[in-house]
Formats: structure tokens, C-alpha cells, sequence
């Protein structure tokens, strides 16, 4: 059994003691109304304060292929450094076992921070998309490789309906086929091979191609207006996910159409959070 089955299998056995309910948009809208303060997650990646690539930058304590990332982990702490440096959204790690993460997390950070914020787990029900409403996020995230197109159609429609984002997250073709079927305006590129663990940027030069649109941006101009003609072509905004340690592959990936990268061991691994968020942006 792969990592990947393993944590599917977790979630189900957390899912089966949630109480049982059947969910539809009205539901989570009502939800984010009481909840109040939505904060735009698309838009923020679409408009980057500091012009050029968009940063999610993740409040990540520990991964089943690192082990533990941080020591002195303050998840309220890495959030406040983050949204000081110029990060544009937060993606944060809910799943317990695998990742140390916690629905806590999301509550505090939200209470501490006006950005948006991603919840990072393994959502397999659309109940998990209802707690993320509850404990404060702005966006899920929908793993193509462990749904099938009728939960991914149905979670993605949920989501769109009621206000909230989904990064639609792929490896291959056939998956961002999938993800693109299903309406997805925020795809992520994983370059983690979740069933190996080998990591390479490649896949994301590979698929940006496959985006109707998608010509890149110079890494030398980088304007913000050139990055406004791509995304007029393509309406579909693509994030680079894993294996982000430099400010030259995040030039890599915004030369083959990269809007935003999500970037968090590199980051929580740096002593100076500042500064590795201003290297990577190329604000230092």
C-alpha cells in the first residue's frame, strides 16, 4: 500500500464518525455567511501585491516523506511572517497523522491574518469541505488522483456555488483532463509524484503546455502586465506545487506559465522566513 492509500484509508475512518448529512450549495453558503469576512482566494493570486508569481505560502509542520520539518512550530507565528513578507494566500496543513497539522491551526491563523487561506488535507467527502467553511477557510483542496470524476464534478460545483475556491490539484495528463472536464479555474501542478515521492519541475513545464494559452513570462521582465495578457488568453490560473527551493525555479516555472507557487518546506526550513519569502519573490 502507497503513502497516498494509506492516508485515504485514515480519512476514511475519520469520515465514518462524522455525523451522517447530505450537503448542497445553500448549505455552505449559509455557513460562510455566518462565519462572515470572505476573503477572495482567486483573486488574490490573480492580483499578487508584489506583481509577478503569486506566493501561497504553507504553515507546514511535518510530511510523511521529510518527517519533521519544524522543531519550534507556531503556526500563528509562521502566518503573521508570511502575510508581513508579501505571501498572497496561506495554505494550511489539517491532516493529523500523517502531517501534524491540525483544524486549529485554521482558526487561529484566521483570527491572526486577512488572508486567504487554503485548507490542505485529503478531501475525499464533501462533509470535510463543510468543516473547512467552520474553521476558516477560503479554499479546499481537490486531489484528482483520489476522486473520481462524479465526487470531483460534484465537490468542484459545491465549492464554485457557494463561494469558495478549489485548487484542483494534478500529476499527469489524464488528470488535468479531468480537472479541466470538471470546470476547474485553479488547477495545481504537482511535482511530487505521490506515489513515489520523487520530485521534478519538469511536470509542471510538461502540463503548463498543455493549457490552451499558457506562453509564459520572461524571467528577466516579468512585468505585470505581461502576466495580465497571459491570464486574459488563459483564464485558468495554474500553481506550481512541491520542490520550490530557489528564486531561479521559480523563474523556471514562471517562464512555462506558472501564475502562483506553493511553496513550504523550503520556507519553514529557513531560519529567516523574510528573507527566503523576499528571495523567492525576487523582492530582496
Amino acid at each position: 500500500m502507497t503513502i497516498l492509500e494509506q492516508i485515504v484509508a485514515e480519512k476514511q475512518r475519520e469520515i465514518a464518525a462524522l455525523p451522517e448529512r447530505v450537503l448542497a450549495a445553500g448549505d455552505l453558503r449559509d455557513a460562510l455567511l455566518e462565519r462572515g469576512e470572505r476573503r477572495d482566494f482567486i483573486a488574490a493570486l490573480r492580483e499578487p501585491a508584489t506583481g509577478g508569481v503569486a506566493l501561497i505560502a504553507e504553515v507546514k509542520k511535518a510530511s510523511p516523506s521529510a518527517g519533521l520539518i519544524c522543531k519550534n512550530f507556531d503556526p500563528v507565528r509562521i502566518a503573521t511572517e508570511y502575510e508581513a513578507t508579501g505571501a498572497s494566500c496561506l495554505s494550511v496543513l489539517t491532516d493529523e497523522k500523517f502531517f501534524q497539522g491540525s483544524l486549529d491551526y485554521l482558526r487561529q491563523i484566521r483570527a491572526a491574518v486577512k488572508l486567504p487561506l487554503l485548507r490542505k488535507d485529503f478531501i475525499i467527502d464533501e462533509r470535510q469541505i463543510l468543516e473547512a467553511v467552520e474553521w476558516g477557510a477560503d479554499a479546499n483542496l481537490l486531489i484528482v488522483a483520489i476522486l473520481d470524476d462524479a465526487r470531483l464534478q460534484r465537490f468542484h460545483a459545491l465549492a464554485m456555488e457557494a463561494g469558495l475556491a478549489a485548487l484542483v490539484e494534478v500529476h499527469n495528463e489524464p488528470e488535468l483532463d479531468r480537472a479541466l472536464a470538471a470546470g476547474a479555474e485553479l488547477i495545481g501542478v504537482n511535482n511530487r509524484d505521490l506515489k513515489t515521492f520523487k520530485v521534478d519541475l519538469a511536470t509542471t513545464e510538461r502540463l503548463a503546455a498543455c493549457l490552451p494559452g499558457r506562453t509564459g513570462v520572461s524571467p528577466v521582465s516579468k512585468r505585470s502586465e505581461d502576466i495580465g495578457d497571459r491570464r486574459d488568453a488563459c483564464p485558468t490560473l495554474l500553481v506550481a506545487e512541491s520542490g520550490i527551493h530557489t528564486r531561479a525555479d521559480v523563474e523556471r516555472l514562471a517562464t512555462c506559465g506558472a501564475d502562483a507557487v506553493l511553496v513550504g518546506e523550503s520556507l519553514m526550513r529557513h531560519g529567516d522566513i523574510d528573507a527566503k519569502v523576499k528571495e523567492l519573490l525576487g523582492s530582496a
